[in-house]
Parts: structure tokens; sequence; C-alpha cells
């Protein structure tokens, strides 16, 4: 086994390389890593299979979800990153071009960070999305999957390394840590001068040891308490739909719906209504209902679990979700600034002022208005497959692409200059 420290060493070797790589030359390469992750299918799903037998008694059926994976779901790996090949590459755009009175020529150009590490949980699509996006951004990567997906994981690095080695580019491009415990992922974050820019995507614990303990430039990512804000103005179906789609279509992802507001004038209506749809259809349907956590208002309209304070503060990443009723948008606007992570908040109102104050108000890298929190996403977005989504404000908020994995350097010409 190599030890961390070696996989980083060989990673800041190749920063060289992957820098002359020419934008065809990356493009060849995305293309033999999607192939061979499709002709490695049974390999995958092989490993991923073992990963999954391990964990089948310790792991809710949610949370198998994220780690699992299909033919169907490899092949959308494979598509993810044929969809980057169609991006324009971002290394060398001139951003800015300055001349000078004494004649030189001053241009603001976008370069790659250099070696960009990943620690992220049990998702193994992350493993090819994160390695796409590394490439063509002119980035090597060093990526630290969970022990949970550490299979899976290998499994796809083995089979897009084959991609690499099919257009005679060295396999380093792209780093798998070996070590699953915890000191590699410490390893990481203490990389200075051999990290130039770390990102964790997972639950709250990893973000919060990340980003106090990172002694290299990191982005914190992910976690992900997201409000759907029924206003009084609202239509009461499209909000039903809404509130539908945001909790239910994926619970375990990071722009799933928390906290549902619900404004008093319409909450006699809307609770029923809602119930109906999260608990009684799914119920009658075979599907698993969502457990509605309710403050004392809403108790007084409908049945559900008595909410605990702490239930406004939980990424639940499950079929839950905490209700408040509100008096007015004021208080709705007031509640999410308290409890937000600032990742994806909606309102569902028919006001274009209504509208207009809670875009301008709530202080989170997606803000929506009439529109499910399920659409924070790279590829929704049109940037491709993700590196992450940002809840900060530097240097990249929201969707992480291309360009968020870039900074730029000044190129200044002359001839004969001096000062």
């Amino acid at each position: 086994m190599k030890s961390t420290n070696e996989i980083l060493l060989q990673a800041k070797a190749s920063v060289g390389v992957m820098a002359g790589l020419s934008a065809k030359k990356k493009n060849e390469a995305l293309a033999a890593m999607a192939d061979a992750l499709e002709a490695n299918a049974a390999d995958i799903l092989e490993a991923n299979a073992d990963d999954i037998a391990a964990v089948r008694d310790t792991m809710n059926q949610v949370m198998i979800d994220r780690l699992l994976l299909t033919e169907n779901r490899i092949r959308g790996m494979a598509r993810g990153i044929r969809d980057v090949i169609e991006l324009p590459d971002p290394v060398g755009e001139v951003l800015e071009t300055l001349e000078r009175p004494n004649g030189l020529t001053i241009q603001k150009v976008r370069v790659p960070m250099g070696v960009v590490a990943i620690i992220y949980e049990s998702r193994p699509n992350v493993t090819s999305d994160a390695a796409a996006l590394s490439l063509k951004s002119g980035n090597v990567c060093v990526l630290r999957g969970g022990k949970e997906a550490f299979r899976s994981s290998c499994a796809v690095i083995s089979a897009m390394r084959k991609g690499l080695a099919a257009v005679s580019l060295p396999v380093t491009l792209i780093n798998l840590v070996e070590d699953t415990t915890r000191e590699s992922a410490k390893e990481l974050m203490t990389a200075a001068g051999l990290v130039d820019l770390l990102i964790p995507r997972g639950g709250k614990g990893l973000i919060s040891a990340c980003v106090a303990n990172a002694k290299v430039p990191c982005i914190e990512t992910g976690t992900g308490i997201c409000h759907v804000y029924v206003d009084d103005a609202a239509d009461l179906d499209k909000a039903a739909e809404i509130v539908y789609n945001a909790k239910t279509s994926r619970p375990s992802v990071c722009n799933a719906e928390e906290a549902l507001l619900v404004h008093e004038a319409v909450a006699d209506t809307f609770l029923p209504l809602l119930k109906r749809k999260l608990v009684d259809e799914r119920k009658e349907n075979g599907l698993t209902p969502v457990e509605l956590r309710l403050d004392e208002r809403a108790a007084a309209i409908i049945e559900g679990t008595p909410a605990a304070e702490a239930d406004f503060d939980t990424e639940f990443l499950d079929y839950i979700l905490a209700v408040k009723v509100v008096k007015n948008i004021e208080q709705a606007v007031s509640h999410i600034a308290l409890h937000s992570t600032h990742h994806s908040d909606a309102i569902v109102t028919e006001n274009p002022q209504h509208a207009e104050v809670f875009v301008s108000t709530v202080d989170s890298a997606a803000v929506y208005v009439n529109a499910s929190t399920r659409f924070t996403d790279g590829g929704e977005f049109g940037l491709g497959c993700e590196i992450g989504i940002s809840t900060q404000k530097l240097h990249a908020r929201g969707p992480m692409g291309l360009k968020e994995l870039t900074t730029y350097k000044y190129v200044v010409r002359g001839d004969g200059q001096v000062r």
C-alpha cells in the first residue's frame, strides 16, 4: 500500500505533464476514460456488490442508495464524462487585457490550481465526476473516498487509468488515497505545499473537520439544510408538487429539502393537502411515507411527530421533513437566516414583490422562486458534472464546475521596459 504522502508526491510531480496538455489531448483522455468505465462495468459492479454486502446490516436504505451502482448509473457516469468533453476548456482563457501607457500589455489568464484533493463519503460516482472535471481543468486530482465505498472507487479509478494508458498518458494524473483511516484525511488537510485546493464533500462532521483543521486552501461544501417557504400568495397545487419533489425525489442528497415554512394564512388548507401527498398517498402506493416533524401550530392542523428544536438544524438525508407555520415572509426569511446552511432555499409565490424580497434577503448559494431546490446541481446548471457545491463565498459559490477549479495569473509582455 502506498502512503498518502507518496501519492501526494507523485501527484505533485505530474502537475507539469498535466499543464502541458492541449484541450484536444485532454478531451481524448476523457473519451478514453468514459469508454473504459463502460468496458469495465462488470468489474465495477462486482466491487460495488462487495461494498454493499459489507454495510447492508449497518446502513439504512437511503444511504445504501447513495452507495449503490447499477449498469444505468455507470452509463450515467460515462455520460457525465462525455458531457465534460463538450464544455469549453477554461485553461488559457484571457479574462482581461490592459494596455499600459509605457507599452506593457498585461493579461489576466485562467490557469489550473495544480493538485486538487477531494475528500468524500459514500458516493462512488463522485470518483468519476471529480476525475473528469479535474483533468479538463488541467488539475491533477487526489481522491480520498469513504471506506464504505473503497472497493467501488478502486474499480472506477482502475478503469479510468486504463483509459489514460490507452492514450499514452501517465496514470498518476488521477490518484486514489489507499489509506481509509481518518489519518489520511488529516494528511490531506495539512499537506501544505503539496495540495493546492482541498474540497470536502460529505456530512457536517467531515466538512467541519476540514474547515477547522485544514492548513491548505479549503472550500466548504455540501451540508444542505434547504428550505421551501410557501407564501400566502402561493399556488398551493404548485407548492405541493415542488415540496414533493424537493423532499422525495432523492432525500439522501444535499439539495433535498429538509425544512418547510408555511404562511399562516394558507396553513389550514395547504398542510392537509401536503400530508395527503407526502404521507397518505405514498403509503397507499407502497412508498416510504415522509415523517412530518411539526411545530406547535402545524401540529394543531395535521397529525405528525412533534418537532424538537434541533429538527430545524438537522440535515436528515432521509424521508423526514421539519414543518413550521410562520406569520409572514419576514418571519420566514428570519428563520432561514438562523437555520440555513446557505445552500439552497426556495419561495413559492405568485406575488412578484414577495419573490424579490426573498431573492434579495436570503443569503444562500442558490435562491429559487417557484422551483424545487433539487436543481442545485452542476449538470442542471449546465456546468457538466460538479466537483461539489460551495456554501461559502470565496473563491467559489454554488455548484463548482470547470472554472471554479481554476485560478488566474497575470502575464505581462513588454519590449525592454524597466521601472
